[in-house]
């Protein structure tokens, strides 16, 4: 069965409980608040009749019993309304109208008890054959009055059970018409709610047709009323991830690309270098004093080569969690002077000055061997940009963690360029991939991940050819265990 097959029964079935639990309430509302008018109406007539018909001496103040003939009168007028009325003495005696000897002119015993106590009774249904020596069906109304404390009369007033249910048969018969065009426009109703869920549902569908072929610029209008619009706002979130998702994708694909080009690049100069080197050795093409040379040659195009492997190979178990940090307490200041010595010819070479700010003991909490792979490669990021500059290196102690700083003066970055520095093969600067430094392009994204593996921060600063400043933090061995 379809779901808006579905959804118009549920719909109707609802509805049509609701009518039918109304419509059973509203009959028996209608049922009691006929019978209470009728024997509101019937109390009347009794009061009326006892206020014309008993009679008292006014000398003495003394009940001296009912006139007749009044009683006569307001049967005759009763009788075109098709009521009936008897009248009881204080003896349970009935006294008007004649009573037929065959019949019985006393009230039930039980009932004869409670008008004594001045309760007044109400019978849906009494054969009225005691009263009216008839045997059409009553609802009556029998009223107790009392003089001076004493009961003197019980009058029983009674209509016809007939004419009763006559008014709830046509409040009923009005009732089932209502109920029919009620019933109508319930599957009306039915079926324009269950289209309408089943437009918006439809609408959903058709969106997600759309994602699985591949368009994620599906954007549903929702306004927030029910669940199916919170599920448009669900949806709207997943194709949104989804375009950022692909977008990412074709990023990550074109730095692979662009990583290839380049790593094949890179490789295929000191290859071609080492080819045309060993051939030149086979056939005697070097002279003998450059031999040496060639060979020394060789081995630095091997060295970088080997260096190119080692870097994405050192990312990705980086990336994938699969290396050990060995953390421990150790002079940072002392690492930073033996970094500096090795890179001195580097930095020479770019002509650039090298600047140590620190005291003689900074503490730091690391992986000695991957603090100094950190430092080593921002600092070699610094020369490699800056030319003929100045680059300072700060260390110090901060609450509960050491700070890190290198600075140059070099050609600095964009905006664009700084949200890009810590993507895999990403070059600040492309035009200079043919550097001796930086050949893949991996270095600052290696120098993110281990810093983020030490639960620490680094941020970047730079302006363009004003300079580029990096910053770390990271945490002392009691803010380090505080984390875990």
């Amino acid at each position: 069965m379809k779901l808006i097959y579905q959804q118009m029964l549920a719909f109707f079935a609802v509805i049509m409980t609701t009518l039918f639990v109304v419509g059973l309430s509203f009959i028996q509302f209608t049922d009691k608040m006929v019978y209470d008018n009728t024997w509101d109406q019937l109390e009347g007539y009794a009061d009326s009749l006892m206020q014309q018909a008993m009679t008292v001496d006014k000398t003495t103040n003394r009940y001296t019993g009912l006139q007749v003939n009044m009683l006569r009168n307001s049967e005759a007028v009763l009788a075109k309304q098709k009521v009936h009325f008897a009248v009881f003495n204080e003896k349970n005696k009935m006294i008007y109208p004649a009573v037929n000897p065959r019949l019985s002119g006393q009230l039930d015993q039980t009932d004869w008890r409670r008008l004594k106590q001045g309760k007044r009774i109400y019978r849906k249904s009494d054969h009225g054959t005691n009263v009216l020596n008839k045997r059409q069906e009553m609802t009556d109304v029998l009223v107790p009055y009392f003089y001076n404390g004493q009961l003197k009369a019980v009058i029983s007033v009674g209509a016809l059970v007939a004419n009763v249910h006559a008014s709830i048969s046509k409040i009923e018969r009005n009732l089932f018409t209502a109920l029919l065009i009620s019933s109508i426009a319930a599957i009306i109703l039915s079926y324009l709610l269950a289209k309408y869920q089943d437009v918006r549902i439809n609408r959903l569908r058709g969106a997600a047709h759309k994602v699985a072929k591949g368009d994620f610029d599906v954007q549903l209008e929702a306004k927030s009323h029910d669940e199916l619009d919170d599920l448009a706002v669900d949806f709207n979130h997943m194709t949104q991830s989804l375009q950022a998702s692909e977008a990412e994708i074709k990023r990550q694909e074109e730095r692979r690309r662009q990583f290839m080009a380049d790593a094949a690049h890179e490789m295929r100069t000191p290859l071609t270098t080492i080819n045309g080197l060993l051939e030149g050795l086979q056939y005697d093409a070097i002279p003998a004093d450059m031999r040496t040379k060639s060979i020394t040659l060789m081995q630095n195009e091997t060295k970088r080569l080997i260096r190119i492997v080692n870097e994405n190979l050192d990312y990705e178990k980086i990336r994938t969690n699969q290396i050990t940090l060995s953390k421990r307490n150790f002079n940072a200041t002392e690492a930073l002077k033996d970094m500096l010595m090795q890179l001195t010819n580097k930095a020479d070479e770019a002509g650039d000055q090298l600047t140590l700010k620190a005291e003689e003991h900074v503490p730091i909490y690391a992986d000695y061997d991957r603090f100094v792979q950190i430092m080593f490669n921002i600092i070699q990021n610094a020369i490699q940009f800056t030319q003929k500059g100045q680059i300072t290196i700060a260390a110090k102690r901060g609450y509960h963690e050491t700070i890190l700083q290198v600075a140059d003066n070099g050609i600095g970055m964009s905006k664009k360029q700084l949200k890009n520095i810590w993507e895999r093969y990403y070059k600040a600067d492309p035009s200079r991939k043919n550097t001796k430094y930086g050949e893949s392009g991996l270095g600052l994204a290696i120098v993110h991940q281990l810093v983020q593996l030490h639960g620490g921060t680094i941020d970047v600063s730079s302006e363009e050819k004003v300079g580029t400043t990096f910053t770390i933090h990271l945490p002392d061995e009691t803010a380090s265990q505080v984390q875990k």
